[in-house]
C-alpha cells in the first residue's frame, strides 16, 4: 500500500498537504488555511477524507477547517481545545490510527505553545508545521528560545531519510542567512542554483529530510565550531548560539 503525498499551495507562502492512499482511496488532510484546492483534488482523485490535523492555533494553518467539514464529517486533531471545530485534543507520544495511516504526535512549543508535529516512522513523514523549514526554523512567538531548541534538537535524533514537510516556502531567504553565517558550507553552495531554480519556476523545495538539515540548517548546527566562529563566540553552549541566530533571523 503506498502513501503519497499532495503538497497543496495555500494563500501566499503556506503549504498544505493531503496524506494519501490511492489503493484504499482514503486521505488526511493537514493544516488546511484555503479549502478550495484541497477540496478539488480529493474530490477529482474520488478520496475519502478520514481525518483533519493541526499542528497549530495561527490562524493561516486552521482557516480552511469550517468549509471542509461542511462537505466531509471528519474528526479534527488538534493541540489546542480553543482551534474552531476541534473533537480531537491531542498530546505528546499519543498515537493516532487513521486505518490506513498513523501518526506519532510530538510537541513541539516553542514558535507557538501548543505547536504539535505528525511523524510516521513506517513511511518516515515529519509534517513540521512552523517548528522546522527548509535551512530554518519558526520565529519564537508564544515560547522560549530554550523551549524552540529542545524542540528541534528531538527532531535531529529522527533517522536521517525521514521525510520533512514544512509549513511555508521560506527556504530562499533561509538559504542565504545560513550562507551569512556558515559561508564554507559546501552541501549549501551546492543547492543554491538547485533552490533557485525552484523558486523561479514557482516549484517547491519540499520534502527535505533530517540528513539533509544536520548537514545545512544552521539552527541544527549551533555545535559547529565554524558557526562558532562566525558568530565570535567561540565558548558559547549550543542554545546561546541558537538565541543569537534566532535574533540575528529576526532582522536579516
Amino acid at each position: 500500500m503506498a502513501i503519497k503525498v499532495k503538497i497543496i499551495n495555500q494563500l501566499e507562502d503556506n503549504y498544505s498537504y493531503v496524506i494519501f492512499c490511492d489503493e484504499e482511496k482514503k486521505a488526511v488532510i493537514l493544516d488546511p488555511a484555503e479549502s478550495k484546492p484541497i477540496l478539488d483534488f480529493l474530490l477529482s482523485n474520488n478520496l475519502s477524507l478520514k481525518g483533519i490535523l493541526i499542528t497549530h492555533h495561527h490562524s493561516d494553518h486552521t482557516q480552511g477547517i469550517g468549509s471542509i467539514i461542511k462537505n466531509f464529517n471528519v474528526n479534527v486533531y488538534s493541540p489546542n481545545k480553543n482551534i474552531a471545530f476541534t473533537t480531537d485534543l491531542i498530546n505528546e507520544k499519543k498515537n493516532i490510527d487513521l486505518g490506513f495511516l498513523d501518526f506519532e504526535i510530538i510537541h513541539t512549543p516553542g514558535h507557538t505553545l501548543d505547536h504539535v508535529i505528525y511523524y510516521n516512522k513506517k513511511e518516515k513523514l515529519l509534517f513540521s508545521g512552523d517548528t522546522l523549514f527548509v535551512y530554518g526554523c519558526g520565529r519564537v512567538f508564544e515560547g522560549t528560545y530554550e523551549e524552540m531548541f529542545k524542540s528541534l534538537n528531538k527532531l535531529k535524533n529522527l533517522p536521517i531519510d525521514t521525510k520533512i514537510y514544512c509549513g511555508h516556502e521560506y527556504t530562499k531567504k533561509n538559504l542565504e542567512f545560513c550562507l551569512e553565517y556558515d559561508s564554507n558550507n559546501e552541501f549549501l553552495k551546492k543547492k543554491s542554483d538547485w533552490i533557485n531554480s525552484k523558486i523561479e519556476s514557482k516549484s517547491p523545495t519540499i520534502p527535505t529530510s533530517i540528513g539533509e538539515e544536520k548537514e545545512t540548517n544552521i539552527f541544527l548546527r549551533c555545535n559547529e565550531l565554524s558557526v562558532k566562529n562566525a558568530l565570535h563566540l567561540n565558548n558559547a553552549s549550543e542554545q546561546e548560539i541558537f538565541s543569537k541566530l534566532r535574533d540575528l533571523k529576526d532582522s536579516f
